[in-house]
Parts: structure tokens; C-alpha cells; sequence
């Protein structure tokens, strides 16, 4: 299961929409110092996805990042210095220095 806070489900709900039908999708790829990195879009769930729902706001997230993901909370916080959706995922072992990509 992936929980989304209250604050990611509301700014969810915004972004979509400008798209409707749409949820943000979540999905972990290869990539970054540490080999692999979050992405996130805009998008309409496919047949074999997981869906995760808060108050009307959809979390899309396919079945192979599913196994990186299970267990996280998405979050979004707006800060003086960074704004954005944050991923709190216990499975993590090791991030890079500039915290983009990460290990399991």
C-alpha cells in the first residue's frame, strides 16, 4: 500500500485538473548517481496499474515500481527554498549526495 498525505492529495486534485481523468503517476526508473530516481506525470491509469485514493485524488503507480514503492507516503510541502511532491519510502537504503536518486 502507498498513503498519500492530505496536503499531496489537495495539490493532486489541483493538478488534475487542468487534465481531468488524470492522477499523478508514480514510477521508479533507472537513473541518477545511485541508480535509480523517481518520475512523476500526469496520467490515466492502465489496466494492470495500482491505484491508490485520497478524498478524490488518484496515486497511479505500475506493478514493477510497485515492488520499489510498497509501504511509502507521497507528501507535498511548499517551502521558502523547494516546493514539490516528497516520497517517504522505507525501502530506500541509500541516497546520493544531492538526494535525486536513491538504493534499495
Amino acid at each position: 500500500m502507498i498513503s498519500l498525505s492530505e496536503r499531496a492529495a489537495v495539490k493532486i486534485r489541483e493538478l488534475a485538473e487542468q487534465k481531468p481523468g488524470t492522477g499523478l503517476r508514480v514510477k521508479v526508473v533507472g537513473g541518477g548517481c545511485s541508480g535509480l530516481q523517481y518520475r512523476m506525470e500526469l496520467d490515466s491509469a492502465k489496466e494492470r496499474d495500482k491505484v491508490f485514493e485520497r478524498d478524490g485524488a488518484q496515486l497511479i503507480v505500475d506493478k514493477k515500481s510497485f515492488l520499489y514503492l510498497n509501504g511509502s507516503e507521497l507528501d507535498y510541502a511548499e517551502e521558502l527554498m523547494s516546493s514539490g511532491f516528497r516520497l517517504v519510502n522505507p525501502n530506500v537504503k541509500r541516497t546520493c549526495g544531492c538526494g535525486e536518486s536513491f538504493t534499495v
